[in-house]
């Protein structure tokens, strides 16, 4: 198995082999969480209109994500792993849409096989990639709106190595360095709001979830399912 770690939006255009399209805060934390919470799936989307767009034709019941990491004016939930854990999701179609981890879905085009990664989902990502043994492994850490690095998706990347190659990390290592990292004062800021303190404890909760958050085309779209492990 031949393991790449590449970054930002161009690294998801360049990835090959099976990609995992790595956002820790918080898309795909998020994402994890509304899986775990019993959302049927999770249409992954480029473009704000879009989303709108799908669940006014009723193709999804509900929109996820942000903007600037603000919540979209007529979306449903914001880009927050505390928020989803609170809502009912039950059976419900989420169409998400963020700054850079959907961006990196939708780019990821050269990819045999496609999964969006976190923390939450690291060793049952892992798994998933050593189940299905592929030549090539692309771990990409996508950063801040996909235009500048950040250290809690490179660590995520790191990590995920790691494990791909047989060693166990440190979870522990892995969580302190980031917490000592120039994100993690937003989650405290009060005028931030919507950075909530939870999410910090949720992104950060390493292998919270036993699935990987596998990404197929279902009917043209980009859809996000579990895939247990």
């Amino acid at each position: 198995m031949d393991i790449r770690i590449e970054s930002l939006l161009a690294g998801a255009e360049r990835a090959v082999g099976a990609v995992v399209i790595i956002d820790v805060f918080r898309a795909f934390t998020a994402a994890a969480v509304a899986l775990a919470k019993g959302a049927e799936k999770i249409i992954v989307v480029s473009d704000v209109d879009e989303a709108l767009a799908l669940r006014a034709a009723g193709v999804g019941h509900l929109c996820m994500g942000e903007v600037k990491a603000m919540r979209p004016p007529g979306f449903d939930l914001g880009n927050s792993p505390f928020e989803a854990s609170q809502a009912d999701l039950e059976g419900r179609t989420i169409i998400q849409r963020t700054s850079a981890g959907t961006q990196g879905i939708v780019a990821a085009r050269q990819a045999t096989r496609l999964y969006a990664g976190s923390l939450v989902t690291a060793t049952a990502t892992a798994r998933a990639l050593i189940r299905h043994s592929p030549a090539e492994v692309t771990l990409v850490a996508m950063g801040l709106e996909g235009s500048r690095r950040s250290d809690e998706d490179e660590l995520c990347a790191i990590h995920l190595r790691n494990l791909l190659q047989g060693r166990p990390g440190s979870p522990s290592g892995t969580r302190d360095v980031i917490l000592a990292g120039p994100q993690i004062s937003a989650f405290t800021d009060p005028a931030k709001p919507h950075f909530h303190p939870g999410d910090l404890d949720i992104a950060l909760d390493i292998d919270r979830y036993d699935f990987a958050v596998l990404i197929t085309r279902e009917d043209g779209r980009l859809v996000a399912r579990k895939e247990a492990i």
